[in-house]
């Protein structure tokens, strides 16, 4: 494989050796990765709740109820989407969370136990 000769004004590029530039960008584009995903699942939950709602209240009115029962339905409708939909993000951030720390765990105790092993 033939190399171009460089131009002596041209910086020279080192590609590997800033592995810990490398590395805490990662890291930065991991949380930010993260909490946009945090965002999206927060708008989606919301997203839908209005639209059950307001399919609540629609039916409601198509079907000639009364005002009260419609407003009813659409505030327990409502209300059980978006405690639901924060429920299940909670749960979904803690389970994540606590398969996290096994993975750590499980690594640590791997590690540790290795140099007692046999061969």
């Amino acid at each position: 494989m033939r190399r171009t000769a460089s131009h002596p004004d041209q910086l020279p590029l080192g590609f590997g050796k800033d592995a810990e530039i490398e590395r805490m960008i990662e890291a930065r584009v991991a949380i930010r990765a993260e909490a946009e995903a945090v965002r999206w699942r927060f708008r989606l939950m919301i997203v839908e709740t209005l639209l059950l709602t307001t399919m609540v209240i629609v039916t409601g009115l198509v079907l000639h109820q009364p005002t009260a029962i419609i407003a009813r339905g659409a505030l327990l409708i409502g209300a059980t989407c978006l405690s639901t939909g924060i429920l299940l993000i909670l749960l979904t951030g803690l389970i994540g969370k606590l398969l996290s720390r096994t993975r750590q765990w499980r690594a640590r105790r791997s590690d540790a136990i290795l140099p007692w092993r046999r061969p």
